[in-house]
């Protein structure tokens, strides 16, 4: 298999359509409904990265990539036996659906027309210790109610982590940035890894998902990029004046490095807003971690959002 490109979207069943678009809307999507959906985006020219339906009981329904090219979708066509079919979202494409060995449903998309990307928040030049780029100028913004840019990865609770990683591995090329290891008597123990898509000598996100050995299949969270510091800490003070649940953050993550910060909607589903993390290429290999490192910060709150 090719690579894919990268994580695309996540799609949830929700309890209250009206009140999940307004989330979105202050979380900072661009949001639309088209057929009982409703599709938020970010500023890249992505068309949708949020997916939302109505139903009696909230819940994840899937997570869905970009493939590399059209024969990928053939290829995971025939390997698990599945048709290749269009994609009847806005933006056009063809898709397959897959479940992975946990039964977490998983699209892998190609073809989707891009949108016109939106005008994204940005800011003048930053002043930092000895590398100061802003001089003779106040701070200025180019504000925008749209600061979500792109969905950055997924972390996911699965029945058995090797099971599943092979299973990602082989279909989409997924591989191992850092797996967290524990010792237990002499033994050493997997409690999961944060995967990234191989691109080769493309830099790319630290992970993309990050499966968690806990033996169910569950959603833990998804995550969003902004475009720095100033627009998360915008978003983090409009969510809280809204009375939005926080779950975690802000803070700085050991692994990945990216800044963080957490919220809830109205279901209980988690997503964050993300901003300097780090880019590895194919080169970067994989490494071993301990749960300190996992539950650590560089600075702000230890341990993880639950």
């Amino acid at each position: 298999m090719s690579a894919i490109k990268d994580i695309l979207y996540v799609r949830f069943k929700v309890s209250d359509l009206q009140k999940q678009r307004q989330f979105l809307e202050d979380f900072g999507f661009a949001v639309e409904e088209a057929n009982g959906l409703l599709l938020a985006r970010g500023t890249d020219a992505n068309r949708y990265i949020y997916i939302a339906e109505q139903a009696d009981k909230a819940e994840f329904v899937s997570v869905g990539f970009e493939a590399s090219a059209a024969a990928d979708l053939e290829a995971l066509a025939a390997k698990d036996d599945c048709p290749v079919e269009d994609n009847d979202l806005p933006g056009g494409g063809k898709i397959v659906r897959l479940t992975d060995p946990s039964g977490i449903q998983v699209e892998v998309v190609h073809g989707i027309q891009a949108a016109p990307a939106l005008l994204a928040p940005s800011r003048n030049g930053l002043n930092a210790g000895e590398n100061r780029s802003r001089l003779g100028q106040p701070v200025t913004y180019t504000d925008s109610d749209i600061i979500v840019k792109r969905l950055g990865h997924s972390v996911l609770f699965v029945n058995d982590f090797r099971e599943t990683f092979d299973w990602y591995h082989e279909r989409l090329g997924l591989i191992i940035s850092d797996e967290i290891v524990t010792d237990n008597e002499g033994e050493e123990q997997t409690m999961g890894a944060f995967t990234r898509c191989n691109r080769g000598e493309e830099y790319v996100d630290h992970h993309t998902l990050f499966f968690i050995h806990a033996g169910k299949a569950e959603f833990n969270h998804a995550a969003f990029e902004v475009a720095d510091w100033d627009t998360l800490m915008k978003g983090h003070f409009k969510l809280k004046k809204a009375g939005y649940e926080h779950a975690h953050g802000v803070g700085k993550h050991i692994l990945g490095s990216q800044v963080f910060d957490y919220w809830k909607d109205q279901d209980g589903f988690m997503l964050e807003h993300f901003t300097d993390g780090d880019l590895f290429n194919e080169s970067f290999g994989s490494h071993k971690r301990t749960p300190e490192d996992l539950f650590g910060a560089h600075w702000g709150p230890d341990g993880v959002p639950g």
